[in-house]
């Protein structure tokens, strides 16, 4: 399994923007996923062990940027434009394969950091 660090988290206003980061143990497809109260983990973005493939939510995208630094083993979500239904624990996910992450399926999770969005 591979470890996961989240950090990022935090208050915003809408409009605001954060960059939340997931520091891995090794290198691994991953991705984030969030969970509002109430609701099911949703997909939000992954990114390739290489990082030559992203994919994203539609909820997001536009919105939302992901990429890596292989050097450090770390992954970025960058997210503008934030709005209140964006507010959610976001859980970093790490796999090898880059589908598995896509599905939720990945073997690894992070603890999760918490964004709140106020109106």
């Amino acid at each position: 399994q591979v470890q996961l660090v989240e950090s990022g988290g935090g208050l915003v206003q809408a409009g605001g923007s954060l960059r939340l980061s997931c520091a891995a143990s090794q290198r691994a497809a991953m991705g984030w996923f969030r969970q509002a109260p109430g609701t099911e983990r949703e997909f939000v973005a992954a990114i390739s062990w290489s990082g030559d493939t992203t994919y994203y939510a539609d909820s997001v995208k536009g919105r939302c940027t992901i990429s890596r630094d292989n050097a450090k083993n770390t992954v970025y979500v960058q997210m503008n434009s934030l709005k209140p239904e964006d507010t959610a624990v976001y859980y970093c996910a790490a796999d090898l394969r880059f589908s598995t992450v896509v599905t939720g399926r990945a073997l690894s999770w992070g603890q999760g950091t918490q964004v709140t969005v106020s109106s």
